[in-house]
């Protein structure tokens, strides 16, 4: 395990010493070497204990395997319900009009604020964003979820969530052909049941 770490200052280097003179009221300066300006004092930013990202294409699973990790008793955001919005990958600014995907992004500063929060163990973040790019630097570890295409494909035309419709569903499985937006990471295959799925993140997440 991690352990949290408290902020602390960088070391400011040597300084003159100052020492007590006989009174008890005066102090003499006893310079040790050339005198230096002062460096400003730098604080170290206290992340979480362990963040991981659980990513992958839609229908893989991303958002039944935060729902049983939450079963299970561990620390799991849903991205794609609780912290996405449309909006400007590079800027944040919301748009309006048709949902779309390439607008499909997360509130980075409540990415941050989660990941920097020490209460949990661990914290696993489900879901995927077009401004991962903003906030990967957070995570420990990237999971990737994948899937085959037939499997894909099946989960998809059962869905009533975005991807079950005809058009949607080929812009899902061209997406998923190309692995375009999905980041690197270690490959689970979703292929099999929930719970061996889970049992893989976790061993992941201990390795």
């Amino acid at each position: 395990m991690v352990p949290a770490q408290t902020p602390r200052p960088v070391p400011l280097g040597e300084l003159d010493v100052l020492r007590q003179g006989r009174s008890g009221n005066e102090r003499t300066r006893t310079p040790r070497g050339p005198i230096r300006a002062r460096p400003p004092v730098v604080t170290m930013t206290c992340m979480a204990k362990r963040n991981y990202l659980v990513e992958g294409g839609s229908g893989t699973g991303k958002s039944s395997v935060c729902q049983e990790l939450r079963r299970r008793g561990y620390n799991a955001v849903d991205g794609d319900n609780e912290l996405a919005y449309q909006g400007d990958p590079e800027t944040g600014t919301p748009t309006e009009g048709d949902i779309r995907y390439e607008h499909h992004i997360w509130d980075v500063a409540k990415v941050r604020e989660l990941a920097a929060d020490t209460t949990n163990e661990v914290t696993f973040f489900c879901g995927g964003s077009r401004n991962l790019h903003k906030f990967l630097d957070l995570f420990d570890k990237v999971i990737v979820l994948d899937v085959d295409a037939e499997t894909l494909e099946h989960r998809l035309r059962n869905r009533g969530a975005w991807g079950g419709d005809a058009q949607q569903r080929e812009f899902i499985l061209r997406l998923h052909a190309t692995r375009a937006g999905v980041p690197e990471g270690t490959i689970i295959d979703t292929a099999r049941p929930l719970s061996e799925v889970v049992d893989a993140v976790l061993k992941l997440a201990d390795s």
